[in-house]
Order: structure tokens, then sequence, then C-alpha cells
């Protein structure tokens, strides 16, 4: 990426479409909905639009900067994923193999039938592979969503809520519950992310914070992404806002808060701690980024697995990851009720289809993720831009995303 500022109008937008954002963005935060929200726009391997609008932390009204740490929960996940396929590439394992073979807890995995006063639990038809879990088709599930009583199953072994426990035990412990559904047969969001993260730690015979500072973090000058904040650096880290902790609650009672209006401080260290340097370490969720550390690994993805040249992927191996590799009958895919139209899934993204279906300005082939925190970016290859947005607010329903991505578009002028 280059690092000098350049003019809009150079790389084909204009600078005066782009000053619509921040009001915009400014505009949540004076209607309490939002304490500070930081935007970043980049195309043609140029960042033109980096603004803050509100607070780091609004009680003590310190702004939100370029080195403000951010907890990004979801967005951890296509970095997992891209991790995973540097052994891919390696030839450590193919996309059909069980992840039995590897995990051996998973050999004796069943699916829950009926309710859970009268479960019954049935071999699966057939085992989990690796692309299931990429793809979010394994049959697992999350402990917020409750369209599946397995839901409940997590929610009572507290599976995301110790933050002290490794990942290997709580890998063995997920192992243990049943699938919710036939793996292959249903797309449904889940902890299949966390499933891949221990992988990485077996085919590797590295911790997932080692494996990841070296294959990705280092070679990125992601300095400011991991698992943990040292120390010296806990006044950068944003506070959260917002509604209960989705490690702890179910999606209807963080639906209820929101709809309620509440947006207060809200403290997520207990399962989401910034110092737990020996065991903290997630797949689905954990890291902490700045914008421009996790605009650096978009760029990368962007310029198919490159980035001022240090190759992390091959190009090949890029373009694979971001096609739909969920058959159609599964898709429209949906979390909690929320369906997105237009998209399909690919090994650890979702994947723009169509354009019109999605409601949204795009190009087909784009690609990216969100977190719960409301944070999000997407990846458009043949626009050659990338879009971030982070906040701090758990679990909103707004739309200020489509916001954001709406008047990233409507800035380009070629």
């Amino acid at each position: 990426m280059k690092d000098s500022p350049v003019s809009p109008e150079t790389v084909g937008c204009s600078a005066e479409r782009l000053a619509r954002i921040k009001p915009f963005m400014q505009s949540y935060i004076d209607s309490h909905r939002y304490a500070g929200v930081t935007t970043m726009f980049a195309r043609r391997g140029c960042v033109i639009h980096c603004e803050h609008a509100g607070f780091q932390d609004r009680e003590r009204k310190t702004p939100l900067s370029d080195n403000t740490i951010f907890r990004i929960y979801s967005m951890t996940k296509p970095i997992i994923s891209a991790a995973l396929m540097t052994l891919y590439e390696e030839g450590r394992f193919q996309l059909t193999d069980s992840i039995s073979k590897y995990i051996s807890a998973f050999r004796t995995t069943k699916v829950l039938q009926g309710t859970l006063s009268e479960r019954v639990e049935i071999e699966p038809a057939r085992p989990i592979t690796v692309r299931d879990l990429l793809t979010h088709t394994a049959g697992l599930t999350y402990n917020f969503l409750e369209d599946s009583p397995v839901s409940e199953l997590y929610r009572n072994v507290n599976l995301m809520s110790n933050a002290d426990r490794p990942l290997e035990s709580v890998i063995s412990e997920l192992a243990r519950i049943p699938l919710a559904f036939q793996p292959g047969t249903t797309w449904h969001y889940s902890m299949a992310t966390d499933v891949i993260a221990h992988l990485i730690q077996v085919l590797s015979g590295q911790p997932l914070q080692d494996f990841l500072q070296q294959r990705l973090f280092t070679p990125l000058n992601m300095n400011s992404t991991g698992f943990s904040v040292p120390k010296c650096d806990f006044h950068r880290i944003a506070t959260m806002y917002g509604h209960p902790d989705i490690t702890t609650s179910t999606l209807s009672q963080i639906f209820s808060a929101w709809k309620s209006g509440y947006n207060e401080l809200i403290d997520v260290e207990a399962t989401y701690p910034s110092n737990n340097t020996h065991s903290f370490a997630r797949g689905g969720h954990g890291l902490f980024s700045t914008a421009s550390d996790y605009m650096r690994f978009a760029q990368m993805l962007l310029n198919r697995g490159v980035l001022n040249g240090v190759r992390i992927l091959s190009p090949h191996i890029v373009d694979f990851m971001h096609q739909n590799h969920v058959q159609k009958s599964l898709l429209p895919f949906g979390i909690g009720g929320l369906v997105r139209s237009g998209y399909g899934f690919g090994l650890g993204s979702r994947v723009l289809m169509n354009v019109a279906e999605s409601s949204l300005p795009g190009s087909i082939g784009e690609y990216g993720w969100s977190g719960a925190g409301k944070t999000y970016f997407w990846v458009d290859p043949k626009e050659e831009l990338i879009g971030i947005l982070m906040a701090q607010y758990m679990v909103s329903f707004d739309t200020l995303e489509k916001d954001f991505q709406v008047l990233a578009y409507q800035a380009l002028l070629e």
C-alpha cells in the first residue's frame, strides 16, 4: 500500500463526495446511538479516507484516533480462515477430509433429534469435513442463537464465556455436544471457526497466537493485532457500549435491549480479556486490531495474496477462497432470522453473487464479514476498493455499515 497521501481524484473518486461520510457518521453519535465510529476507505492500493467521529471512551471524552484498538469479534474469522489456507497450500489437508482425522474427539459426535427433554442422538449421515467448517455447514451452532435446542447445551457448559479455558479444551467439550443439524444440510452460523483455529494448532504444532504472528501479523506489519494487548497500550483500547454481552446472552435478549434504546458502557473484559496472554485464543472471535492493521490484511486479499512484496497466499488460492462454496439449495443464508439475500459463502467470508438482490451497491465477487461489536469490512476486487468500519457497540440491528457502504460507492466517479 502507498503510505503517502494521494488525491482521491487520482484513483477515480471524489473528495467532495467522500466528505459526506464523516457528517453522516457524526449524526449517529449526536443521536446517542454510538459513542464513536472510525471509517476507512481505500482504492487501487491507496487509502483515500480515514476519519473518526465521536469517542474512543465517551465518559472520559477520549477521542478516537488512528491508534485506537478495537475488539473485532467475528472479523477474527476471515483472518483464521486465511491462516488455515496457508496450510492448505502446503498440502497439509484436503477440504474433503473429515475433521475427525485430525481432532479425534469428533469421531463420536452425534446429531440431536427432538427436544432436550426427549432427545435422541443419532449417528451423522456423514462426517464433518474441513469445507463444512469453513462454510458454516458443519451442523454446529452458537450459544446466542435460539433455533435449535443444542444452543442451550452450549450455554449450559459456558462454551463461549470462560476466557480462561484453553482453545483445545473448548473444542473437546464442543465435540461432546450433539450437532444441531446433519453436516452439509444447512448453512448455520456457528463455532466452526473455533474448530478451524484448533485445527491450525494441530496441523502446525504451534500455539494459535504464534502461528498467526508468524504467518500473518509480522509479515503484514499488523503490529497492533493479537489476542491480547500489551499493558502499555491499554489506553488505546476502545470502550464497549450497547447491549448484553453476546457470549453470555441470547439474541432475543439482545434484540429486546436494542429496541428499548439501551446504549450504555458495558464491561466485556471477563469474556474478551485484554490481558490474558496464557490461554485466551479463539477462532470465531477474540482478536484485537486497528482499522489500519485490518486494512493491511484486506489489501493483501485484494492483491490476491501479496502485500508490499511479501506473499502470504497464492493468487489462485485467494480466488478459490472467495468463490461461493455453498450449494444453492442452502441459500440465501441468514443469522438469527436476518437473511443476506444475494450472497453465497466462500471459505471464511460472504461472497456477493447478485448485486440487485443484496440491495446494496457493489460488484459480483465482493466479499467480507462483520463483528458483533459493530465492525465491518468488504473487499470489491472489480472496483479495487476496500471499506472498513470500526465501532464498539454490542450487537446493533441498525444500518450503520450499510450507510457507509452506500457513501463509499457514491464517491466513485470511474
